[in-house]
């Protein structure tokens, strides 16, 4: 039975002892309280490991504790004492634990055997490496190289991204969806359209230079909590940062530094926005647009007085191409217009506006609040716009500033994890390993499930995560996944996906980040990429949790054995050996981004890519940055017409990263005991008929011949814009129609479901 969800306000602020009790808690259910000290020892430190939680960066200078709370679970997970061992599987069929919750499934601890799905008993039974390996490449032999996916998600090492894609490549195949193509896909587009690179351009300095921070779409107390050291030094700074945001998220409120021992005695946070704006879903390029037409009003006005121009009249003229348009675009969309669809008010925009026009040097932070929409392309590229106005791009203090989520997945695209065969140095690699690497491009997250619904999808092979939990469409998908023959699961804990089994069903467990890796050569470092392209190494501390694991890189190497004919020029052995030889191999792929790549591993801060935009060098097909013009105001898929259809956030708990649910307490958000909710303006859920704490059901908005319909959701009243609910990923996955995805990118459009709300009588 579904539990019932207890929820009052948090009102006190995000970190402070709020964070110091939840990381107790979470140490003592996990059985690793004896990871504390390595906790502040190691983690995200010189020398020690690298978060397996969010991306965002690591500084050159630590703090005592360079960890967030997220940070500190995330660690407790990956080296708790529980195991799932093959006296677990003996005692439960898979049809039972298709029963168990998220929270459950991984509660139960680390995997510490192979395993291998055996239907006869309906369990997972123990098997040996070698049996493993050799079962899955007589299996890959036998397929079309088009039918297989080779799937990646976030975690693993730019090593083992780099053998992963070859891996793929030298098979026959680009089907290399990552789960970049679920949320940040959609920057990779339109970044590069507007100023030549799919990253961002901000460093973590220029946040001790910038002078005003825009923020839209991104939850910084539940999904980047380490930038809040940044933001608190802005705002003692006076620095001015303004929020876009359809919830009020605490994060953005108010902070205590648990590092600071006077702010945690008084509890006094520190305010961080100075002005909190909460546009409706799928309205933030109405918002922009206030902003943008408030910015042309101010230069009016400063031209009509003789005083200094508000827009940057020559870097618009010498960087940039499209303006003109953009500006006639801007001036001809009317301010009721964009006050209708934003929500907002042309008031609370000419403040935003007046205060970036008296920045000198501006940061626009976001997150996924704008690239999982229909138009989220054109959200990015909106934003971009508003920076590049004033001339807010190569220069120190400002620039555009995507926050990733898993904490290597802007890296694994950097060494070749991409479906897009234009995005990867073909020609190098047929030069390096003696072989013609496939030219077509390969599926993307949503073009693989497609092919995988539509029964043409022979093998899937899991590079870490919970693929089928993630994705949109989830009863069609596990409806069909078992129609497929083979699938390789490579993961740490015991998932959903682990669960929807295929003809032939293994599940690989290895290492985590924080543990030792021992190989020939001796213990291994390995590297990842962080949200601002800097490249930081991970030194493993801990002993495994088992001793029959295995690491990423060994187990794509007995695969990739196992399934290729021998090629001298691809060493597996010597990679596996020495993660140095890799890094070489990296180096001689990509030597622009990688040279001496062994050599600068150990840089406090982590080294910097090559980012030709921060030095105001336009890689685009006109050689300047382009202002572009948005197809809509809205994002949305829906069109705003019928006020009984609301727009649905689906959204993560202060208790959760991606799919991994640690737990059932979203402090931030005062709810408690229960996922099965929905937050919701009060007058939105009189007007619909739903009691105050009733039980209410969501149904999508769309006529595609399906009906797509979920119940046994609680009625939360909270502060979120009326038109708008929210609720938490992955549960409402399956109310996502699979073609419900941006425009140009394919990121599912999770971030404004159109949906209508009924009582639900149980």
């Amino acid at each position: 039975m579904t539990r019932r969800a207890r929820h009052k306000t948090y009102d006190q602020p995000t970190g402070g002892w709020g964070s110091v009790k939840s990381l107790a808690r979470h140490a003592k259910a996990q059985k690793a309280v004896a990871t504390l000290g390595s906790l502040v020892k190691d983690h995200n430190k010189p020398g020690g490991y690298m978060c397996t939680s969010c991306a965002w960066a690591k500084p050159a200078q630590p703090h005592a504790a360079e960890f967030c709370e997220n940070g500190g679970k995330a660690t407790f997970w990956d080296l708790t004492s529980k195991r799932t061992t093959p006296d677990f599987f003996a005692r439960h069929t898979v049809t039972e634990l298709l029963d168990w919750s998220d929270f459950d499934l991984e509660n139960e601890g680390r995997l510490t055997h192979p395993m291998r799905y055996d239907a006869a008993t309906d369990r997972y039974v123990e098997t040996s490496w070698e049996q493993a390996f050799q079962d899955i490449g007589g299996k890959l032999k036998g397929y079309d190289p088009k039918n297989v996916v080779f799937y990646a998600s976030g975690r693993a090492s730019l090593e083992t991204s780099y053998m992963y894609q070859l891996l793929a490549r030298l098979y026959g195949n680009n089907n290399l969806p990552d789960s970049s193509n679920m949320c940040h896909e959609t920057t990779s587009v339109a970044l590069p359209q507007s100023i030549g690179t799919p990253v961002g351009t901000v460093l973590l300095e220029d946040f001790a230079q910038t002078d005003c921070i825009l923020s839209f779409g991104q939850n910084v107390g539940t999904n980047a909590p380490r930038l809040l050291h940044s933001l608190q030094e802005a705002r003692e700074r006076d620095v001015p940062i303004i929020v876009f945001n359809p919830l009020r998220e605490r994060g953005w409120e108010a902070f205590v530094n648990p590092q600071r021992p006077g702010q945690m005695l008084t509890n006094s946070p520190t305010q961080i926005a100075t002005q909190y704006c909460q546009p409706r879903a799928g309205a933030d390029i109405a918002a922009m647009m206030g902003i943008a037409r408030s910015v042309f009003e101010l230069d009016d006005a400063a031209r009509r007085a003789g005083r200094e121009r508000v827009l940057d009249e020559a870097f618009i003229a010498e960087h940039t191409h499209g303006f003109e348009a953009f500006e006639a675009r801007v001036r001809a969309t009317s301010w009721t217009e964009i006050e209708t669809t934003s929500g907002l008010t042309r008031a609370a925009l000419e403040a935003a506006g007046a205060t970036y026009a008296r920045a000198k040097a501006v940061i626009a932070i976001f997150g996924m609040g704008l690239t999982q929409h229909r138009l989220g392309v054109d959200n990015v590229q909106m934003l971009i716009n508003l920076l590049l106005m004033r001339g807010n791009l190569g220069k120190p203090g400002a620039g555009i500033c995507p926050v990733r989520g898993h904490s290597n997945v802007q890296g694994q695209r950097t060494v070749g994890i991409a479906e897009k065969a234009k995005l990867v140095p073909l020609d190098r690699l047929a030069a390096q390993y003696g072989f013609e690497p496939p030219r077509q491009d390969g599926l993307n997250t949503v073009e693989a499930c497609e092919a995988i619904a539509a029964g043409t999808v022979q093998a899937f092979i899991g590079l870490g995560g919970n693929f089928v939990r993630a994705i949109p469409e989830r009863e069609l998908m596990e409806r069909t996944w078992r129609d497929m023959d083979l699938s390789v699961q490579i993961a740490t804990k015991l998932n959903r996906t682990h669960l929807v089994t295929a003809r032939s069903t293994w599940l690989l467990p290895t290492l985590v980040r924080s543990e030792i890796d021992a190989q020939a050569s001796g213990p291994q470092i390995v590297t990842m990429e962080d949200s601002t392209t800097c490249i930081h190494a991970s030194h493993g501390r801990h002993r495994p949790a088992s001793p029959h694991l295995l690491s990423e890189p060994k187990i794509v190497a007995e695969i990739a054995k196992a399934t290729l004919a021998p090629n001298p020029m691809v060493p597996w052995d010597e990679w596996v050996a020495d993660y140095a030889r890799v890094r070489d191999a990296i180096e001689e792929t990509f030597p622009d981004d990688f040279h001496d790549f062994n050599r600068r591993l150990d840089i406090p801060g982590g080294f910097p890519r090559p980012v030709a935009a921060r030095n105001r060098k336009w890689e685009t097909d006109t050689g300047k940055a382009n202002f572009k013009l948005p197809k809509a105001l809205s994002a949305s898929f829906d069109d705003g017409d019928d006020p009984d259809i609301l727009r649905l956030i689906t959204l993560r708990s202060n208790d959760q990263f991606n799919t991994t649910v640690y737990g059932y307490a979203d402090r931030l958000r005062g709810i408690h005991d229960s996922r099965m909710i929905v937050m919701i303006n009060a007058l939105d859920r009189e007007r619909l008929g739903v009691a105050k704490g009733g039980t209410l059901r969501l149904t999508t908005a769309v006529d595609d011949g399906l009906s797509r319909s979920m119940g046994g959701f609680q009625a939360i009243d909270y502060d979120i814009p009326r038109g708008t609910v929210a609720a938490y990923f992955p549960e409402c996955n399956p109310l996502i129609p699979l073609w419900h995805y941006a425009e140009e990118s394919k990121t599912p459009a999770a971030k404004s479901v159109p949906v209508r709300i009924s009582p639900d009588e149980r």
